[in-house]
């Protein structure tokens, strides 16, 4: 695997546990993401228009290749129902090549 097809991790949050399944599982099914992840429940303070605000989210993890990340990037702003969506790409320093294999094979080929 060339340095293109490395992984990448997108991190994401959204209001309801409801709207990150619906995002997360269309992306595995257009197979821009080989797995998300989802952890509801979890509790977000921030400042909101020049308040302090707080509340639950559930927080997305999109694995995916690194040659797909600005096409998932722009299918979750597209998607997503927050005006200012947090919308983070990691990219681990190793993955195991047997999980790389599969994520790359469970993603589409880039055109």
């Amino acid at each position: 695997m060339d340095e293109a097809t490395g992984m990448v991790a997108i991190y994401t949050t959204f209001s309801t546990e409801s709207d990150a399944r619906k995002i997360g599982s269309e992306l595995v099914e257009e197979k821009l993401a080989a797995c998300v992840n989802i952890f509801p429940g979890m509790l977000s303070i921030y400042r909101w228009q020049g308040a302090v605000e707080q509340g639950t989210e559930a927080a997305m993890l999109v694995k995916t290749r690194k040659d797909l990340a600005e096409q998932v990037l722009a299918a979750l702003a597209a998607r997503h129902p927050y005006s200012v969506p947090a919308l983070m790409v990691f990219e681990p320093q190793q993955v195991a090549a047997s999980y790389l294999e599969w994520l790359c094979s469970e993603t589409a080929a880039q055109s």
